[in-house]
């Protein structure tokens, strides 16, 4: 850790402290959701709704394989920044090498058991027959380029938690420039439609994860790709697991809540489904954007948690203020343009009116979600497992139920009601846990949450 990136964690005001942190991940994040509208851009370009329909179906596989690399990045991170507080230097390098070669471990495991099965996973994932070969292109260049996925988001939580902040959000901008430019290269020349935007996303994850391990090699004093520095003791193990499994049961219940929520829209037709993915990719924006807020602070949170408890309180009380402001103004520009910006992809105008319908709604829910991103952040830099366990797993236990009885009782209109009901659920648990954790987080002070 250089002098600057301890400065930040140690003395910089807390405005400032947040901002060096969270704006590059914010950043970074806003761009690989742009990346992630463009995908769809390009494609609406074809005038498909086939196509587009199986980059909706996609979503919760791409996020399975992602939230692999956020259960060794996140795992990993978190304890890294806590062992940076204590000044445990050798142990850094112990577990940010174990991250490195597990995550690759991880993304193998998935190439080796999905490729065999990657039929009965398109099904799985809601295909149609318009829509199954288009699916299966997305799903097999996924499944073949799952190391480099997992190994990038592992990478950029590796690099964020030692404070270099612009360095993670470079990697990220990397990542996204690669993809924009081989999209339009593989639609526009190359007429690959869906697997060469499959292929782009894979292609660009390698390129960000080839940067990120030059910098680990070349310019981090404290993190190592190098082999001899791999261990795998009960302690790595024991502190990257209690974090990075429930990082990974959140991921995993995201994505089979959209994929639950794809086996109800597709009841209503494609376009239900379409407008859902293209919907669901605008809200991706404001909710990056929060979420890179209370993630990018998870490192000076840990930091802060054995090195000044005070200035803990003082990051969290500035950063849900923060969230405030930023779901506030997002929701201002989405209520008085959502058709507009639906009719950036498609000029069907049901697919237009379902997408905004759904999108003023789901932006409802943009501060609550804002906000129980960072209570699990709060919980995941203090090493609270079972609070992080319990958030990761709320939200998908409560739309399971929610959403049978709303689609019975309210048909299309329901489903898109229960996201809304699952996010204030999962905000009421979050709040509750952190107020009766509140004399563990910080037993010398009051009022952690005000």
């Amino acid at each position: 850790m250089d002098a600057e990136n301890l400065h930040y964690f140690e003395k910089a005001p807390i405005s400032k402290a947040v901002a060096h942190f969270a704006v590059p991940m914010m950043l970074g994040m806003a761009m690989s959701v742009i990346y992630s509208i463009l995908n769809a851009y390009f494609l609406g370009t074809l005038h498909n709704t086939p196509m587009l329909t199986a980059l909706a179906l996609t979503l919760p596989l791409y996020a399975i394989i992602m939230a692999l690399g956020s259960l060794m990045g996140m795992g990993s991170g978190t304890f890294i920044s806590r062992l940076l507080g204590e000044k445990k230097y050798d142990d850094v390098k112990h577990v940010s090498a174990f991250a490195f070669y597990g995550s690759l471990l991880l993304g193998l495991i998935v190439m080796a058991v999905g490729l065999p099965l990657i039929d009965p996973i398109v099904r799985a994932l809601g295909a149609t027959s318009d829509s199954f070969g288009f699916t299966k292109d997305y799903v097999l260049v996924m499944l073949i380029g799952s190391p480099f996925v997992v190994l990038f988001f592992t990478l950029e939580n590796l690099v964020r938690s030692e404070g270099a902040a612009m360095t993670s959000m470079i990697g990220m901008i990397l990542s996204v420039t690669v993809n924009i430019a081989l999209d339009a290269l593989v639609i526009f020349v190359f007429h690959w439609s869906v697997i060469g935007v499959a292929s782009a996303t894979v292609v660009s994850n390698l390129v960000a994860s080839l940067f990120y391990a030059f910098h680990i090699g070349a310019k981090s004093r404290f993190l190592t790709v190098s082999v001899k520095w791999f261990k795998a003791t009960k302690e790595i193990l024991s502190n990257v697991f209690k974090i990075g499994v429930p990082v990974f049961v959140m991921s995993v219940f995201l994505g089979a809540m959209s994929l639950i929520l794809n086996h109800f829209l597709i009841e209503y037709g494609d376009r239900a489904a379409a407008a859902y993915g293209l919907s669901s990719r605008l809200l991706q924006f404001p909710e990056f954007i929060l979420m890179g807020l209370s993630e990018g602070v998870v490192p000076l949170i840990a930091f802060s948690f054995t090195a000044n408890r005070l200035r803990m309180k003082r990051t969290i009380g500035f950063t849900v203020k923060t969230i405030a402001v930023l779901a506030a103004a997002f929701g201002v520009i989405v209520y008085l343009t959502s058709d507009n910006l639906i009719g950036l992809f498609t000029n069907d105008p049901r697919l237009i009116e379902m997408g905004s319908y759904i999108l003023n709604v789901t932006f409802l829910s943009l501060f609550i979600s804002g906000a129980t991103a960072l209570f699990t952040g709060i919980f995941q830099a203090t090493g609270q497992g079972t609070a992080a366990f319990v958030m990761s797993v709320i939200q998908g236990v409560t739309l399971i139920p929610v959403l049978y009885i709303a689609n019975h009782l309210h048909g299309f209109h329901g489903v898109v009601w229960s996201l809304v009901i699952a996010d204030a659920v999962a905000f009421a648990v979050g709040g509750i846990m952190l107020i009766a954790l509140r004399g563990k987080l910080q037993p010398d002070l009051e009022n952690l949450v005000h």
